[in-house]
């Protein structure tokens, strides 16, 4: 199956793909992302629901201690380190970057608690460039599919980019990250009907 095909069955499965987490702004969606680790976009957007209410700047944020907003964020899990982690970033953005969340990729990152795909998201659906996140379900689902033969989210992404179009990477993020989460799931994926068992190592290895 050609890189255009897996493209086009991917369209048909998910033609209106898209990040489910809730956002208004780059802040409030880095925010989501830093608290979408290890944690459903379910969940945190129950959480941002209230949070952004009131804390919804870089400048509000910070007028929460960390003990405060590890209660507001504490059923995301990791509510401590992503406390410490959203407070030092929106501290950055203030002092760093006149309070306005960066566009650049290495600015991004240089944020705490923002590594390769919470930077990659942001590039993407913030600021509307060609970006390759890879998260969990990226990276199963690009292994299983034969397009990756890796379990390093970095490695994969470069091999992601260099296999697809630069114009279908965006979109593709989030076609896989639904495959992922809904059909093609870590554990009994929904095989029945699926487009690509033709090339999928775990369909081929079950059979």
């Amino acid at each position: 199956m050609t890189n255009a095909e897996i493209v086009k069955n991917f369209n048909k499965l998910f033609p209106d793909a898209r990040c489910e987490l809730d956002y208004k702004t780059p802040y409030e969606l880095l925010v989501a992302v830093i608290l979408s680790a290890q944690c459903t976009d379910k969940r945190v957007n129950i959480v941002t629901k209230e949070l952004f209410k009131k804390y919804n700047t870089p400048q509000a944020m910070l007028s929460l201690s960390q003990s405060q907003l590890e209660e507001k964020i504490h059923s995301c899990g990791f509510f401590r380190n992503k406390a410490k982690n959203i407070l030092q970033a929106s501290s950055d953005i203030i002092n760093r970057f006149d309070g306005q969340v960066p566009s650049n990729f290495d600015d991004l990152c240089s944020l705490s608690g923002v590594g390769r795909k919470t930077a990659n998201v942001m590039v993407s659906e913030a600021f509307n460039g060609d970006a390759f996140a890879v998260d969990t379900h990226v990276l199963r689902v690009s292994n299983r599919l034969g397009i990756a033969n890796s379990n390093d989210p970095n490695k994969v992404e470069f091999i992601l980019k260099d296999f697809f179009e630069q114009k279908d990477w965006s979109r593709l993020h989030y076609q896989m990250v639904l495959f992922g989460r809904y059909k093609c799931k870590a554990i009994k994926p929904d095989c029945e009907g699926c487009p690509f068992q033709s090339i999928c190592k775990y369909y081929n290895r079950e059979k």
